[in-house]
């Protein structure tokens, strides 16, 4: 089991960064163990995939990602075990970014295709980014 809580939404002009945070807080199994996702949903479009990432190998080195062509080279997913915390960095900003952001996890095994929302078990509750031209 574990919650998730998003932060770090806000109106921003176009062009610039912005970087949302995922907290966890897990019950039994350490957060090390989920797979993250990141997904969006601007009004009257359907919920879509944004950025993925893996889990963290024992050696320290970054974990494997995937991003949506959209974002890709724009976006950044990270995560810090020891905060128990994902982030999503986002430059250069457009518009067409505007949504709601959600954080989802998932148990690693669990997680068989990473950008559909059906591998994951556990959702926040969203937080807004607003990209103004």
């Amino acid at each position: 089991q574990i919650q998730l809580v998003e932060t770090g939404g806000g109106l921003v002009l176009a062009g610039n960064t912005l970087t949302l945070s995922c907290l966890a807080s897990p019950s039994g199994r350490p957060f090390r163990t989920y797979a993250v996702g990141w997904f969006r949903q601007a009004p009257g479009k359907e919920r879509e995939f944004v950025a993925f990432i893996t889990l963290s190998p024992p050696n320290g080195s970054p974990a494997n990602t995937k991003y949506a062509d959209s974002v890709k080279g724009r976006f950044e997913i990270s995560r810090d075990d020891s905060k128990k915390t994902t982030y999503l960095r986002m430059n250069s900003l457009k518009p067409e970014d505007t949504a709601a952001y959600y954080c989802a996890a998932g148990l690693a095994h669990t997680v068989v295709v990473p950008a559909d929302e059906r591998s994951y078990d556990y959702w926040g509750p969203g937080t807004q980014v607003t990209v103004s031209a």
